[in-house]
């Protein structure tokens, strides 16, 4: 997997790259990240990126032509499937399902924005898709360049030790993680599960199953809603807002308009 990045901050991509599973990655040779700065590509001696809005504004506008110049000459680069993605606030919210899409390309070249934006028509020439981490505004898009870079590394074979890993991480079954214990037993009078500690393998799979459903449930009661849940899951998802009454003010019951997931609550 090859990740360019346009930036006018390579060094924040090159320093963040070193470290931990995205450095063994790079080190291994498993993911190559490179960065093209816009600057490198201006005309004017003071390797101008940005200027005025018409219309009038507050804040500047990244220049179309350096930013098409330093794109052009990253793309080059690519062989095979790859995607040009403008990290931007207009962007579909990035999801796992994306992650997944995008790891399974050969590269992408990601555009990381930054004043009030790029000049539109580098988006309408260039520009594959656009993506958001959410409804909230930074400084730039390197924080969200740096998100795609890690989140596909994980999904790349090879990049994690273990495999099973990155399949049992948050979200990719469209749930969120169930707990997780390592010793002591107890501490401060809070013991581990008992379930965790019989070895019996069923009944750890069933209590993890039931206890991201149930954490999904309570808080990102959304995710719940958009899946088809099978039997098992509606059985044990019953049986954990039955077991945390207290917690939760309605029971998950087969929706009217889809007989396998819980109704959203009042």
């Amino acid at each position: 997997m090859r990740i360019d990045v346009i930036t006018l901050f390579p060094e924040i991509i090159e320093s963040f790259i070193q470290f931990g599973v995205l450095g063994r990655a790079v080190r291994n040779e498993l993911l190559e990240v490179h960065t093209f700065n816009p600057r490198n590509y201006t005309e004017d001696e003071r390797r101008n990126v940005d200027d005025y809005p018409y219309g009038g504004n507050a804040g500047m506008v990244m220049k179309v032509d350096p930013l098409r110049k330093a794109l052009q000459k990253a793309k080059s680069r690519h062989q095979g499937r790859f995607l040009t993605v403008y990290l931007s606030p207009q962007g579909r919210r990035l999801n796992q399902a994306a992650i997944n899409a995008f790891a399974e390309l050969d590269g992408m070249v990601l555009v990381a924005g930054r004043y009030e934006g790029v000049d539109e028509r580098l988006i309408d020439l260039e520009i594959d898709e656009e993506w958001s981490l959410g409804d909230y505004v930074v400084s730039g898009g390197e924080p969200a360049a740096m998100v795609v870079i890690d989140a596909v590394a994980r999904q790349c074979r090879g990049v994690l030790g273990d495999e099973d890993s990155a399949r049992q991480d948050s979200f990719m079954s469209g749930l969120l993680d169930c707990p997780h214990y390592t010793r002591p037993a107890v501490y401060e009078g809070r013991a581990v599960p008992g379930v965790l500690l019989e070895g019996n393998h069923e009944a750890i799979r069933r209590w993890r199953l039931k206890q991201a459903l149930g954490r999904t449930w309570r808080r990102r009661r959304d995710l719940i809603e958009a899946r088809r849940l099978s039997d098992e899951e509606l059985s044990l998802l019953n049986e954990y807002t039955q077991e945390h009454h207290d917690a939760e003010s309605c029971q998950p019951q087969q929706s009217e308009k889809n007989n396998d997931r819980p109704d959203k609550a009042n």
